[in-house]
């Protein structure tokens, strides 16, 4: 027989194996060129020809070795989802003979088409050209096919004239704004030793998993993402049973999948379980450097949804895919690390550590109190307009969460003590049990922006999201707020003065300064909405709203100073996620029309038909109890008669939306369709529950939530 191990590998011999990270490198390149592309991709010196070529022969043969076919680069176009171009590797020689070829100019630049990309206009369709670059920091990796593979480069995507078209471009700017402030504050508390600081970043994925068959038999999952209609199930999540539960063993057969192909590709998923909504679950990788953790994040995504298929799965990303159930969002967890290990946003009992520990929490204090819009804007998405403001999600208002032990410590700036509280194990009164060391303070789930021991935690991004935008502008806002503590440190260091003495000054300005947006309380309350309109921090009430903060001056100008986004490119980013939220509802606006004349009004009329017949067989009958009889076919009419001129309606506010700009559609979508759209669906749900389960036309609810095994 068999045994388990020879038949599936450990992660351990498998982790990496499909990477082309520093280990494959210094396998397959000579010591001084690995030592040069190191150096490149540290940005100590620039990577030139020859070595392109060099590295470009060695990555070929490696990636032909695994079984790789084809080559591609892979970048992350402004849809939130990754494009790539593939090209072969084997062409024929000169007298007809197969051979490989794969140049050092092929691996730096790339030429895609990119008309029908999105540009906001920026670029008419016969403005083809876009170049794609090598992104040196982030490794190449195989994806593997059934008959062979693809060697995947990570790369930047830009028009012909410079400006970027993708996500990662403006990432890349937001870290070496970020870490050079970064490192040039280390360097004022005289830690000269450090050579680099990199952001750090885990993405918590959380996701839906439905029976394919299913849930293909819905034109609104197929093609929304979501169900439109359906009726709330009797058991959703009311017992709490589902969080943390079991895992199923299907679900769990593909979770295995999932990480056996992620370790591969060097990803590491650290935690996974079921999530609070029946068929909701998570999976939490470890932290990495941010630009490789946004890179793995599309590689998980697409991961998942590849398996899934393959499990006779139906995965779904989207934030809110059923009514009155939890939905799914992708909390964002982000640190700063330096070159020698350390977490600058670990707290510590040295003092001299506490004091950069508390400059940098400072600073995005008072990053967020200023640039909160951006952080707004960056999850401002169709999925989020129906998620954002529920009571398993953070509100559309940022606030910041620091916990009763940081806040204490903050208040006694004045006596330069800069100590935490030691706290002891706790007494759990059972002697068989060891003692726990409890953390320092509470976890505050409502809020959107948490300190959470050591790293800060974003909890708006929405599951569908590309992590690149949110995590660009809380780069930018936090190497601002970097730079306003240098600067403040450097005023007061004036005449000699350590800036380690005057850290603490810059620290309780900072707090005073930002002090507008902590909040540790409830932040569904109805007091802290009222609390925070009078504190300036509401400037939008929906989602188009926010998008157009992006346009703010102040936003404009900090992210052009930062060198993030030019003028021209911030409003490209604006004009493109405004297009982008107004297609994805006039989808749902068409499928939700399709589906009431194609299924809903049909089998009402079924369900009349039925009932009228059944009812008729009655006549000449005594039959007194015949009266709520009636009154039910009566309500199955007028039922179907509100939603025949609802449907009228949907359908009028399509014509007319054709004839307004994309603002203007944004507006009407939000103020009428979507209302339009809820009233809708009470109205199906009300059908749907006084309806046979055979004349009823898609799959419900209560359905589609039970996982076959």
């Amino acid at each position: 027989m068999m045994m388990l191990r020879d038949k599936y590998p450990t992660v351990r011999e498998i982790f990496g194996s499909m990477v082309f990270d520093r280990r494959a490198m210094k396998e397959k390149l000579n010591q001084d060129v690995y030592e040069r592309l190191v150096a490149a991709m540290e940005g100590r010196q620039k990577l030139d020809a020859g070595l392109a070529d060099t590295v470009a022969m060695a990555m070929r043969d490696w990636a032909v070795a695994h079984g790789a076919t084809h080559w591609a680069h892979w970048f992350h176009p402004q849809t939130e989802l990754t494009a790539e171009k593939h090209q072969a590797f084997t062409v024929p020689g000169p007298d007809g003979t197969p051979i490989d070829v794969f140049r050092g100019s092929d691996l730096i630049q790339g030429e895609p088409d990119a008309s029908s990309f999105p540009s906001a206009g920026k670029r008419s369709t016969f403005e083809a050209r876009g170049y794609n670059a090598w992104d040196i920091s982030s490794p190449a990796f195989i994806v593997k096919s059934a008959k062979g593979g693809t060697l995947c480069i990570p790369s930047v995507f830009l028009s012909c004239d410079g400006t970027p078209l993708d996500l990662k471009t403006p990432l890349l700017r937001a870290l070496d704004a970020l870490e050079g402030r970064a490192l040039k504050l280390l360097k004022l508390f005289g830690r000269r030793g450090i050579r680099s600081v990199r952001m750090t970043v885990g993405a918590e994925q959380e996701f839906f998993l439905l029976d394919r068959p299913r849930a293909q038999e819905r034109p609104d999952i197929r093609f929304c993402g979501r169900t439109l209609i359906g009726a709330q199930p009797a058991k959703d999540q009311k017992l709490d049973h589902h969080y943390l539960g079991a895992i199923p063993p299907r679900i769990l057969s593909y979770m295995e999948d999932v990480e056996r192909d992620l370790a591969r590709l060097g990803i590491s998923i650290a935690t996974r379980h079921n999530e609070v909504a029946r068929c909701q679950f998570e999976f939490a990788p470890l932290f990495s450097d941010a630009n490789t953790a946004c890179d793995q994040n599309q590689i998980l995504m697409e991961t998942m949804r590849k398996l899934a298929r393959q499990h006779d799965l139906r995965l779904l990303f989207h934030e809110k895919p059923f009514q009155g159930m939890n939905g799914s969002g992708k909390h964002v967890n982000v640190s700063l690390m330096d070159s020698e290990g350390n977490n600058l946003l670990k707290p510590s009992h040295s003092h001299r550590r506490n004091v950069v520990f508390l400059t940098f929490l400072a600073a995005v204090v008072l990053g967020v109190s200023k640039y909160h819009s951006l952080l707004q804007a960056s999850t401002a998405t169709a999925g989020n307009l129906f998620r954002l403001g529920g009571h398993e999600a953070p509100p559309s208002i940022t606030s910041v969460y620091l916990g009763s032990a940081l806040t204490e410590l903050l208040s006694r700036l004045d006596q330069a003590d800069v100590s935490l509280p030691d706290r002891g194990p706790m007494d759990l009164g059972l002697a068989k049990l060891p003692s726990i060391i409890p953390y320092d303070s509470d976890r505050n789930r409502t809020a959107p922006v948490a300190f959470t021991g050591d790293k800060f935690e974003f909890r708006a991004p929405g599951a569908s999201q590309s992590i690149a935008l949110p995590v660009t502008m809380f780069a930018s806002l936090w190497a601002w707020g970097v730079q306003q503590m240098i600067d403040m440190i450097e005023e007061r260091s004036s005449g000699g003065r350590d800036p380690m003495d005057v850290a603490l000054d810059a620290v309780k300005e900072a707090v005073r300064r930002g002090s507008d947006v902590l909040f540790e309380g409830d932040a569904y309350s109805r007091e802290w909405h009222e609390e925070a309109r009078k504190r300036g921090l509401v400037q939008a009430v929906d989602v188009p709203g926010k998008i157009d903060l992006l346009l703010l001056p102040e936003n404009k100008r900090m992210l052009e100073e930062l060198g993030v986004f030019r003028e021209h490119e911030l409003e490209a980013l604006h004009d493109i996620r405004m297009e982008a939220f107004v297609r994805s509802l006039e989808i749902e606006v068409a499928i939700l029309y399709d589906m009431l004349w194609e299924g809903i009004l049909p089998a009402l009329s079924k369900q009349l038909i039925l009932e009228k017949n059944s009812l008729s067989a009655l006549d000449g009958m005594e039959f007194p109890e015949g009266e709520p009889w009636r009154e039910y076919i009566l309500g199955l009419g007028r039922t179907k008669a509100a939603l025949i001129e609802d449907a009228h309606r949907l359908n009028e506010l399509r014509g007319h939306m054709a004839e307004l700009s994309v603002r203007e559609r944004a507006d009407l979508l939000v103020g009428t369709a979507v209302p339009l759209m809820d009233s809708i669906r009470k109205l199906c749900d009300a059908a749907e529950v006084n309806s046979a389960a055979d004349i009823w036309p898609y799959p419900i609810s209560r359905n589609l939530l039970s996982l076959s095994v």
